[in-house]
């Protein structure tokens, strides 16, 4: 499976979705990609942390800012279970090849009424998409969604009527995942009990749910 995770909106937690996601995949024994089509390289900057650190591999990453990921992404799907596409922001084009490689598209939101409307230009961009690829899958994901707050919940129901429709699973804001990611590691390594872990797991259990 392809999983992208796309939003034309920057800072909404993509490459820490992408990372996490392929981090549970692997961690279930699949074979899992990180392809890194952000030119910002958040994903390769981890990939390299974590080698520095002495880390073990849990999955590839790999560098691929280019309109042709449509053609390229699909080879390297061969060789593994899944790949995950870190998107970027604000490149149409880029966001354009990504939609046409990818089986299931991840639109991360985070609780607030302005990360609804800047979803906007990524649901064009999915709708033309579906001219070619008439049967690609989409959700949205809320992200770094604060616990108990009004606006979580209000964000949380106006998704709940949309289309695409809004994963059961949320990822919290939690300090886990920063702290993780600056030595190269996954939250849910530093602790394999706690939250993190725990709703990263449902996030992935849902996409293997919804991309099969």
């Amino acid at each position: 499976m392809i999983v992208a995770l796309l939003n034309q909106k920057g800072g909404v937690g993509k490459t820490t979705l992408a990372l996490h996601l392929a981090g549970a995949f692997a961690a279930h024994g699949r074979r899992a990609v990180v392809v890194d089509a952000d030119p910002q390289g958040s994903a390769l900057d981890w990939s390299q942390a974590r080698a520095a650190s002495g880390a073990p591999r849990l999955f590839g990453v790999v560098g691929l800012a280019r309109e042709t990921l449509h053609r390229e992404v699909p080879e390297i799907a061969r060789g593994v279970d899944h790949v995950v596409i870190d998107g970027p922001p604000r490149v149409a084009a880029l966001a354009r090849s990504a939609l046409l490689a990818a089986d299931l598209v991840l639109i991360p939101v985070q609780p607030s009424a302005l990360d609804g409307w800047a979803s906007a230009e990524m649901l064009r961009l999915l709708d033309e998409a579906r001219v070619f690829r008439p049967q690609l899958r989409a959700r949205f994901v809320l992200n770094r969604c604060a616990a108990r707050t009004v606006i979580a919940r209000e964000t949380a129901a106006s998704l709940a009527q949309s289309e695409p429709r809004l994963l059961a699973a949320r990822i919290g804001q939690r300090v886990a995942y920063p702290e993780a990611a600056a030595e190269g590691r996954l939250a849910f390594e530093s602790d394999p009990d706690g939250p993190a872990a725990a709703e990263i797991a449902a996030l992935a259990a849902e996409v293997l749910e919804v991309g099969a």
